[in-house]
């Protein structure tokens, strides 16, 4: 089939073989990929055909990055062809320096662009706690968002209305996915920046046959009439497997770790024991506000190891 003949699409939600297409006027419709090689995820750019009420997904357009993760068993797909991935962590319950390093990592791996946001800003201490530890991040560059969101009703005046002013100046013109383990406050961030969502969601599940809505994939929403910025739900997770990242790579996508491994001795040096290790003396050298901390580097040794680990 002549290409001349397709429409184009783009995938906004999906459940299963199931997936929702937008068309280039706006509409939506339910298609079905053509075949594994065809296997779409939220965010690809199609070429479609119709048939009857619903459509064929005859090509998935090239993709600009896909944000995965993957352990030895099998693969999570999120989203494609994003322009920023918004990676939302909370003071309570205290999140995990592992996790989010872990996704930061395969952001940077896509070269898609990162942004933290620190919820539950109202907390005092615990907040104060938490917006230190992530001291290390601020200082490798990435831009750090306090938050305060009410779960209860988002349009209360205790909403952290500046918070969310903030971020999406961030957001604007971009396709950004929402990242984040469960219980830091995704869905009330979510209904926050888009009331009707619920609305939206249960909608998403009628029409795809998926019975009662819950977050387990993907879902773009649109924040203007334009359908420039859009935001992506995701499932909330406890583990994020690197599998796909090969050991010799992991500094590089570390900006700490990268911002020294320049400076070794050997070009193919692990940063784990080496003689003349910048990594190493970065680590060790209090003087300069630009070091690695003790934390990242635990974190880089982990993963290495976990890397390196033979895979049958």
């Amino acid at each position: 089939m002549a290409e001349a003949d397709l429409q184009p699409g783009l995938v906004v939600a999906g459940h299963g073989r199931h997936v929702w297409v937008e068309t280039s006027d706006g509409e939506r419709r339910i298609c079905h990929p053509r075949g594994k090689k065809n296997a779409t995820v939220v965010g690809d750019e199609v070429l479609w055909k119709a048939s009857e009420d619903e459509g064929t997904i005859e090509k998935v357009q090239p993709r600009r990055n896909l944000l995965y993760r993957q352990d030895e068993i099998r693969t999570k797909m999120f989203a494609a062809n994003l322009d920023l991935v918004l990676i939302l962590i909370a003071a309570e319950p205290e999140f995990s320096e592992q996790q989010l390093a872990r996704a930061l990592i395969a952001a940077e791996a896509e070269g898609i662009p990162a942004l933290i946001a620190l919820n539950k800003q109202d907390l005092g201490e615990p907040f104060s706690r938490a917006w230190d530890k992530l001291a290390p991040y601020r200082a490798m560059g990435y831009n750090v968002l306090p938050l305060a969101l009410n779960p209860g009703n988002p349009q209360e005046a205790s909403t952290d209305h500046v918070g969310l002013h903030a971020l999406l100046s961030h957001m604007h013109g971009k396709k950004t996915l929402v990242l984040g383990p469960s219980g830091s406050g995704k869905s009330t961030l979510i209904n926050c920046l888009l009331p009707d969502a619920d609305v939206l969601t249960n909608s998403i599940s009628t029409a795809l046959n998926s019975g009662k809505h819950t977050t387990t994939s993907t879902t773009l929403y649109w924040l203007d009439a334009a359908h420039r910025t859009g935001v992506m739900d995701s499932p909330g997770f406890q583990e994020f497997g690197l599998a796909h990242i090969a050991p010799q790579d992991l500094a590089s996508w570390m900006p700490d770790i990268r911002a020294h491994a320049q400076d070794c001795k050997f070009y193919n040096c692990t940063h784990l024991h080496e003689p003349g290790c910048g990594v190493i003396s970065a680590l060790k050298s209090d003087v300069s506000p630009h070091g690695i901390s003790a934390n990242r580097y635990a974190i880089y040794s982990t993963l290495h190891a976990e890397l390196s680990q033979k895979r049958y």
